[in-house]
């Protein structure tokens, strides 16, 4: 059996941090395979409780974000409505683009409406749901 390491960066807002805990909850603190390929899931975010330590200004914060990004091989980011309005998760999205990571956008489960920036660039949208958000991160892996 194969062993495949998948670096995740999920994008959130530390306000909304709960969507990033179920999330790495799911992705890392499980052990998945697909067929005879073992699948181990590495977190490049920059969870509340490892914040970027070294960034002084918003142009180190970004550099820094970037630099997890462009480590990373797939983007997760919840589409609830607060994406909207986070510049960091614009900004991490713009990283997406510049490092041409592929980005899966995730509904939150009962939410009503969903943010369409996330939505017009996301490579694939999965509900809430653990299996999903794995299978589409499998699906979307480019090593």
């Amino acid at each position: 059996m194969s062993t495949k390491q998948i670096h995740v960066f999920i994008s959130h807002a530390w306000a909304h941090s709960g969507h990033y805990d179920t999330l790495a909850g799911w992705i890392f603190n499980e052990n998945w395979s697909s067929g005879q390929a073992s699948l181990d899931f590495r977190d490049f975010s920059v969870p509340k409780n490892d914040p970027i330590h070294n960034a002084n200004n918003d142009l180190q914060l970004k550099k820094a974000l970037f630099n997890q990004i462009s480590r990373s091989h797939i983007i997760v980011i919840p589409t609830g409505m607060y994406t909207n309005y986070s510049k960091w998760i614009q900004k991490e999205i713009e990283g997406a683009a510049g490092y041409g990571k592929p980005i899966l956008g995730v509904n939150p489960w009962g939410a009503q409406r969903t943010s369409r920036v996330v939505s017009a660039v996301a490579s694939k949208t999965v509900g809430w749901n653990k299996n999903s958000v794995v299978g589409a991160i499998w699906e979307l892996y480019k090593p």
